[in-house]
């Protein structure tokens, strides 16, 4: 459930403007910015902690992107006290090595509530560039630490952020032989895991409405798999509909309109489009090959799918009405899970060659295919809503049981990251931002 977060804009000291300190994103290897993150100032009377914990929350989101390199505490010239009191000694945060500089006050309200503030400054020119408060309910501490990074990253590197974000995944548990499946949610860094689903029937691809509190996701239970959809807020779901044959791979339009998946009828399999608001479908491919795996461009004029009809499983496009179909990928081995970035310009997909599974990322029109990642078992990449990222899981074999991991990496190849789930888990999805 989305909870409300009141927004308060600082005024900026006199001396501010557009910040000019600047990370380049662009480049793949680069020098993390020195940044100190103070501990918030707490009101008198405040017991609550977020004085300390907002910032470690901050912190962690910084240097999990690997353009940041948060400084250790231990090595600050001045306590939060001292700054709040006093101003910001400029000059011996330099002295540090400090390049940007982050401080802030958190207290608690005559009416319960949470009110966090922060500055973002520039050490070398002496200037304030960002400054907002929040209020909210204790509880929703985590998400106001996010929403702080995700400013901080926006005024540094130009791009939004993607830290008040969550990803739904596939929890798994037991044997291989007899795997336990259940839709779980979670914030971006790992952290509030939950289940939404009980186990008792298989359940894989979910995939996030970019525009609603819903998740569209194939369960395996009596009559084979269907697709359904997932009420976050409410905790209903309910199938798309009675389809003859199998259904697979869902995935919302850009509006959250419709859903774009596959459907095998009488041995065929087809793509077909949804419209959530009536339930009729139809067919956009018909080709005498297995069609599967829809993604819509961000713009929701195009689709990426996969096909073997040219005798082995390629990448194409085509129209969001089924015309102009092309063929992008002609590498060798198998192509497959394509998914378009939020940003347009780039489709994530999983190629498997020479007993190896590859991550990798190519431009619509077939050119710049490039390789980001592989391991015995890698699959299922989802983009951050930035485009700047890609989560994805690897699994391998164990036993008689199998790992599976979601990991985390940079669009250039580094900075890959584990996050830590309280079970081993598969199937990524990126929520839009929080809202």
């Amino acid at each position: 459930m989305k909870k409300i977060i009141l927004l308060a804009l600082l005024l900026l000291s006199p001396l501010s403007a557009r910040a000019e300190l600047r990370v380049d994103i662009t480049r793949g290897v680069i020098e993390p910015m020195p940044i100190a993150i103070t501990a918030f100032a707490e009101a008198p009377g405040s017991t609550n902690g977020y004085g300390a914990q907002v910032p470690q929350v901050v912190a962690a989101d910084l240097a999990g992107s690997g353009l940041f390199k948060p400084l250790d505490p231990q090595s600050f010239v001045q306590s939060s006290a001292s700054i709040q009191a006093d101003g910001v000694r400029f000059p011996e945060w330099r002295a540090i090595g400090t390049q940007a500089l982050v401080t802030g006050t958190a207290s608690q309200q005559p009416d319960g509530r949470t009110r966090v503030e922060f500055r973002l400054w520039d050490v070398f020119s002496q200037k304030q560039i960002a400054g907002m408060a929040y209020t909210t309910t204790p509880e929703n501490w985590r998400r106001i630490a996010h929403i702080i990074a995700d400013e901080i990253y926006k005024h540094l590197t130009g791009e939004d952020g993607y830290f008040d974000t969550r990803i739904v995944y596939v929890s798994e548990s037991g044997p291989a032989q007899k795997r336990v499946k259940r839709l779980a949610i979670m914030d971006q860094d790992g952290q509030n895991s939950k289940y939404l689903t009980d186990g008792r029937e298989l359940v894989l691809t979910p995939r996030f409405s970019p525009t609603q509190q819903q998740i569209a996701y194939m369960s395996y239970g009596a009559g084979g798999p269907k697709v359904y959809l997932y009420d976050i807020s409410t905790g209903r779901h309910e199938p798309l509909g009675n389809f003859p044959g199998m259904t697979f791979s869902p995935r919302f339009s850009p509006d959250g309109r419709k859903v774009v998946m596959s459907l095998a009828v009488d041995g065929n399999t087809e793509v077909y489009e949804m419209d959530l608001g009536s339930r009729a479908k139809r067919r956009i491919t018909n080709s005498t090959g297995i069609d599967t795996a829809p993604s819509y461009a961000p713009d929701g004029r195009r689709i990426v799918f996969e096909s073997d009809r040219g005798g082995t499983q390629q990448l194409y496009t085509m129209n969001a009405d089924g015309s102009n179909q092309q063929r992008i990928t002609f590498g060798q081995g198998r192509y497959a899970n394509p998914v378009w970035s939020p940003r347009g310009d780039l489709i994530a997909f999983t190629r498997m060659y020479q007993g190896k599974f590859y991550i990798g990322v190519i431009r619509p029109d077939g050119s710049g295919e490039r390789l980001i990642t592989n391991a015995y078992h890698v699959e299922g990449p989802t983009w951050s809503p930035n485009g700047r990222v890609l989560a994805y899981f690897k699994e391998r074999p164990s036993g008689n049981s199998r790992q599976a991991k979601i990991y985390t990496v940079d669009i250039t190849g580094y900075n890959e990251r584990l996050l830590q789930t309280p079970q081993d888990a598969s199937d990524p999805a990126w929520s839009p931002l929080n809202k």
